[in-house]
């Protein structure tokens, strides 16, 4: 039975590999294989969605094309050409990692989580997406598609990984989408699937994490200083003095006198 059931997953990889490869979207990240690249698109596309990402990384990647590249540049400007990503923190620990790759190479790929910000997720990403290795990248869209699908595991895809990876991220995306999936108006994984079968999609989809309020929270506030801080080059911490702090706190500003700075201007 055990070998009917792995049998059937495998089939089911098989379609869904043929779809995407008549199907998968074309997105700029998805023409290299590039270790470098790869950290950049995943460190953007967290929290954030492809549509958005994609003109920032067309012109992050047409700025600083390597990791000397970025690890060279002010982080001010940076953090200027971050802006509307949110979340600039992100952009200062891919600063930080890709410093740390032009000084001393890239760490083993079991020690990708040495980077600043590289997390479980992105190390699997950048095994998958730039190496290759048949490892599944594991975010809210893969947890969803494995726990509907294929809930018995995820069954690997040997020699494809890279493929596999990105067609359970475009199908999470387009059909088996964590509100109103597509069950029945023509996804590609419908026949077979448990879940749609049971009527049990909503029951087995994991929970997302419940995120806090964005307006007037701290996000915001900071979010709003560094929007100023870009267009004209410096802004009174009075305006906001907690954001202000948190901001000098986090390196993602300097201060100077009564005022905030771009970062590595404070003195």
């Amino acid at each position: 039975m055990e070998g009917l059931e792995g049998d059937e997953d495998a089939t089911a990889v098989d379609r869904l590999l043929r779809w995407f490869a008549r199907e998968g979207a074309d997105l700029p990240w998805r023409r290299t294989r590039d270790r470098y690249a790869v950290l950049v698109a995943e460190t953007q596309l967290q929290s954030t969605q492809v549509a958005r990402v994609v003109p920032y990384y067309v012109a992050f990647m047409g700025r600083w094309p390597t990791p000397a590249d970025l690890a060279a540049a002010p982080l001010g400007e940076v953090l200027a050409r971050w802006q509307g990503l949110g979340f600039p923190r992100r952009a200062r620990n891919l600063q930080r990692a890709a410093a740390l790759v032009a000084e001393h190479g890239w760490p083993p790929a079991g020690r990708l989580t040495d980077l600043p910000g590289v997390g479980p997720y992105t190390a699997a990403a950048i095994r998958c997406f730039a190496d290759g290795e048949d490892v599944l990248p594991r975010d809210v869209n893969a947890d969803r598609v494995v726990a509907r699908r294929f809930p018995r595991g995820w069954p690997g895809a040997p020699g494809r990984g890279w493929e596999a990876g990105q067609a359970v991220m475009d199908l999470g995306r387009t059909w088996c989408t964590a509100r109103a999936p597509r069950c029945d108006s023509g996804c590609p994984m419908r026949e077979g699937c448990p879940a749609a079968a049971a009527g049990t999609v909503a029951a087995v989809t994991p929970p997302r994490r419940a995120q806090g309020r964005y307006a007037g929270s701290m996000r915001q506030r900071r979010g709003a200083l560094l929007r100023e801080l870009a267009t004209s080059g410096s802004v009174s911490a009075r305006r906001d003095a907690e954001a202000a702090d948190s901001l000098v706190a986090d390196g993602l500003a300097g201060r100077r006198g009564g005022r905030l700075v771009p970062a590595g201007a404070g003195r």
